[in-house]
């Protein structure tokens, strides 16, 4: 299990529209586990106050999209309970698991968790 506090990341602050976002910035994965989900959801808002979070795909461990871990949900029921948003960018055509499709397809349709392709599009979904 990894501390947050030894992976670097830069937490940018975008604003949308009068609304800040957290923009994470890191090249090395740092949503792990759910303990590492919640510590870095309690560093965004100690830090920006910010409800709704961005992060780029390379900022999850790979065993996110794997559903049968079960992890994707239980980071995101984690997010929903503290009432924060969050944008993923990247590329997931990749991925060929037809329950990720869906997992993503049906995130998009909802209120709380976004797949997108770029900065543009996550703060269009979390404004």
């Amino acid at each position: 299990m990894e501390n947050i506090d030894e992976i670097e990341y830069q937490i940018e602050t975008l604003n949308n529209n009068g609304k800040n976002i957290a923009y994470v910035h890191t090249t090395t994965p740092v949503l792990t586990d759910v303990q590492s989900a919640l510590d870095l959801m309690a560093t965004v808002r100690y830090e920006t106050e910010c409800d709704a979070i961005i992060l780029d795909k390379e900022a999850l461990t790979d065993e996110f999209f794997d559903l049968k871990t079960r992890l994707a949900g239980e980071i995101i029921q984690k997010y929903v309970n503290y009432g924060i948003r969050l944008a993923i960018i990247g590329d997931f055509s990749g991925y060929t698991s037809k329950p990720l499709h869906d997992f993503i397809y049906e995130s998009n349709q909802g209120k709380h968790l976004y797949f997108v392709a770029n900065v543009e599009a996550a703060l269009k979904k979390l404004g």
